[in-house]
């Protein structure tokens, strides 16, 4: 029975013959995970899947610390593992000897000390970007990824609302925060698909800040976004409080966000611009007078990194098409008085249509 990973092998394969590129050397770990099923952070180390189309062999190069796992979890015939004391690319060019002409690689991924490292192993070949088609094929989920998506939403939905049960005034922001990754694990999780953030009061204005000693106060916003990683794929959401009692103006700008965030998953389908999604969202900010409070895009994709393909932002003309997962999340942001972020995740189905994976309430909550 064939693989998942074979499956997108072949039509990277498929690319490459299709180009003319003879090999290619895969290095980020989410790309190496997409293609071979090892999903690992190698820090300092080498790890790579190579592909020779030539010679139609696969070769995934892994620290040798990693060798056990790896082989334990790809579906890679030949693993090589590389020790500390060796040079990674000297290991990768006796593995796979010659390369005709073509190397493919992805731009974003290999660094310039790699960069040297290749074309000091192979200074013969001319080196070329994958990482368009890379990109291309990973913005498309499948079913199955869009599973695996959905369980890291749903347990971060439970840490959420089991989370926020435990808010109390005078609490600090690095408090709340750690009781939110405690849940994380008690609910499941493999871990954080990033730094969580909670901010409260003013520090509400920062779209990306930092957790800090800041109490807990009557009256505050308390802006929660975060998100988990479970068997490889990621979650990532964001919903806004207020601490006691919401003032008129809070809760102006509340439903300002809120109408926008609606605004922008109504505006999703497949067909049109990404673009269109963006600006329906900013529009709504714009047309009540705060459109300088929101300088960030509308969204991001996610799936095995919580910042993927596509950008949503209001210069993006690429058109959106079935299989796309990314984030809806407009906000208002005002310096030294707070914010309010709301955030969803949106696929767009077989039938070209918006569905909100997502299902926290946004209606305003009062804490």
């Amino acid at each position: 029975m064939t693989t998942i990973y074979e499956t997108r092998r072949a039509q990277l394969k498929a690319h490459l013959t299709e180009n003319n590129i003879d090999a290619v050397m895969i290095t980020s770990p989410a790309n190496v995970y997409y293609y071979t099923g090892f999903n690992s952070e190698p820090f300092e180390r080498f790890m790579s899947l190579v592909m020779d189309t030539h010679a139609d062999e696969n070769y995934l190069f892994v620290p040798a610390l990693d060798n056990e796992a790896a082989q334990q979890a790809s579906d890679i015939a030949r693993i090589i593992p590389i020790s500390d004391e060796q040079i990674p690319f000297e290991v990768v060019q006796q593995t796979i000897g010659k390369v005709a002409s073509t190397f493919g690689i992805e731009a974003k991924a290999l660094s310039y000390y790699q960069y040297n490292s290749l074309l000091t192993a192979f200074p013969h070949v001319q080196v070329v970007d994958v990482q368009p088609f890379v990109n291309a094929q990973r913005m498309k989920k499948s079913k199955e990824e869009i599973g695996q998506i959905m369980k890291a939403i749903e347990i971060i939905e439970q840490v959420l609302a089991e989370g926020i049960k435990k808010v109390k005034i005078g609490m600090t922001e690095v408090e709340l925060t750690a009781e939110l990754e405690y849940l994380m694990k008690t609910f499941g999780a493999d871990g954080t698909s990033f730094s969580s953030i909670v901010l409260t009061g003013e520090k509400a204005a920062l779209p990306h800040g930092s957790p800090g000693e800041r109490k807990i106060q009557q009256g505050d916003y308390l802006l929660i976004d975060f998100g988990v990683i479970k068997d490889g794929y990621c979650s990532d959401i964001t919903r806004t409080f207020i601490i006691g009692e919401a003032s008129d103006k809070q809760k102006e700008i509340y439903d300002i966000v809120l109408q926008s965030n609606e605004a922008g998953i109504n505006a999703v389908q497949a067909g049109v611009p990404l673009k269109t999604f963006d600006i329906a969202a900013r529009n709504v900010i714009i047309d009540h007078g705060y459109g300088e409070y929101f300088n960030n895009r509308v969204g991001h994709g996610l799936g095995i990194e919580v910042h993927e393909e596509p950008s949503i932002h209001h210069k993006n003309e690429d058109l959106a098409e079935n299989g796309l997962v990314f984030t809806i999340e407009p906000g208002i942001y005002i310096p030294e008085v707070g914010g309010v972020r709301i955030e969803d995740i949106v696929y767009i189905n077989e039938e070209g249509q918006v569905e909100v994976l997502t299902s926290f309430p946004k209606q305003l909550q009062i804490l």
